[in-house]
Order: C-alpha cells, then sequence, then structure tokens
C-alpha cells in the first residue's frame, strides 16, 4: 500500500492546486488525501502530512501587526496549525509549502515578516516559473535531497519567516538574505520551503522534495506498524 499523505488546501483555490500536489505525491509513491475542513482530517490515517500554500497567516498567532494587503483566513489558521502541533507530537513527517512553511515555523514559537519585501533586499518576483535564485545551507537535510547547487525557484509570497521556532534551522535564503526553506534540525521528518515545488514537477530536484517526504511517511508507517504489533501481541518492545 502507499502511504498516505494528508495535504491541506485553501478553500479558494485548492480545487487547482491540490491535483498538481497529489500528482507530485503520486510520482513519488504516494497517494494524497485532500484536506479543507476539519470533518476531512483524520491524521491517524495518513503516514505524512503537506501544510499547503494559499492564504496569508492572521498576525494573531504570533503577535505580529496586520497588513492591510493581507487575505486571511482564521479558520485555516486554526485547523493547520492543530495539525502541524499534533504532527510534530506524533513524529508525523510534515512538508510546508509556501504559507505551509511559515506554519510550521509559528507553530514552534516563530514569528513572520510580515512585508519581507521591504526588510530584505531581494528581487520581488510573483510567478510560478523558476526565476528566484535561491542558495541552499551545507550540511543541511534540503541540500542532502536537492543537492548543494543554488536552485532557481518560483516565488509568490510576500511574507517569510523571521524568528526561527524551537529546533528549526536556515536550509535556504534567497540571494537578498530572505529565508526561503526551514528544517527540522533532528528527526522526524519537517521541512518547509518558501517556494511551490508542486509547479515544478518537471525538475528533478524539486520532485525530490516531494520523494524525500513519501520516504519518510514509508518508514513512519512500517514503525508505527510495529509498534501496533508490538502491543496486539502483548510482546515487552
Amino acid at each position: 500500500m502507499k502511504p498516505r499523505i494528508g495535504v491541506t488546501v485553501s478553500r479558494r483555490s485548492g480545487w487547482r492546486i491540490f491535483p498538481l500536489v497529489a500528482f507530485n505525491i503520486w510520482l513519488a509513491g504516494g497517494k494524497a488525501v485532500k484536506w479543507v475542513t476539519e470533518a476531512d482530517v483524520d491524521i491517524d490515517a495518513v503516514h505524512g502530512v503537506i501544510i499547503g500554500g494559499g492564504d496569508d497567516i492572521s498576525p494573531d498567532l504570533y503577535g505580529g501587526e496586520l497588513v492591510t494587503s493581507a487575505r486571511l483566513d482564521p479558520e485555516r489558521d486554526a485547523l493547520e496549525q492543530n495539525i502541524a502541533r499534533i504532527a510534530f507530537e506524533d513524529g508525523t513527517p510534515i512538508l510546508g509549502i509556501c504559507r505551509g512553511s511559515q506554519m510550521l515555523n509559528i507553530t514552534l514559537g516563530g514569528t513572520l515578516n510580515q512585508d519581507a519585501y521591504s526588510t530584505y533586499e531581494s528581487k520581488k518576483y510573483r510567478t510560478i516559473l523558476p526565476r528566484k535564485r535561491v542558495l541552499l545551507e551545507p550540511e543541511r537535510r534540503l541540500s542532502t535531497i536537492c543537492g548543494p547547487q543554488e536552485m532557481r525557484v518560483n516565488a509568490l509570497h510576500s511574507q517569510a519567516v523571521d524568528t526561527l521556532g524551537q529546533g528549526l534551522a536556515v536550509a535556504a535564503r534567497d540571494d537578498g538574505g530572505m529565508i526561503q526553506a526551514i528544517e527540522r534540525v533532528r528527526d522526524p521528518f519537517a521541512v518547509g520551503v518558501q517556494w511551490h515545488p508542486e509547479h515544478l514537477f518537471y525538475a528533478r530536484r524539486q520532485r525530490s522534495i516531494f520523494r524525500a517526504l513519501v520516504t519518510a511517511a514509508r518508514a513512519y508507517r512500517e514503525s508505527r506498524d510495529q509498534l501496533a504489533h508490538v502491543d496486539a501481541e502483548g510482546i515487552s518492545p
């Protein structure tokens, strides 16, 4: 059975984004399950989680100030923060995409820069095409997954990670210094990327991000199944 990956998406744009994410997960050997509302969510039924992109995150979650251009969805904020918290507690592998990367950071106590392009000397792009230059930090999980060379990625965001959450490290920055990827410094697998790799499925290095998640999900499933077997048999671990 393929590892099942729960994928959160926006109520506004999920209808067009989920098929792309599901396609990437399928290419990586997994099966995607769409989560839009609380009624959809069953973390025990999946082996990995993707917190997807879309709406801005309310500054109420991290003590920031609201900017007038922000497009918010408080219900989605609460849903995804709860999913991320449970995934971290249970050791479920998790990938954050754009907004999702920011949500991982907030869930672990970090903050966001609401208007990142006014802080950094980063050229602003708003395109699904790979035009932004990203520099990967050496000796991080992401550079092992994708290779250490600089990458060209897309960009659709205005916010970015500011203060890092507990147990997280910077995995990539753009050439203006803005954080473009984060990751948990220890297992279990938790990586967040500020770009949208689902749109770059034709690029081997972007597909490798989904493959890494599915591989971690498969290992998590096997470990969970072994523990369930031990419990069922009453065997002392």
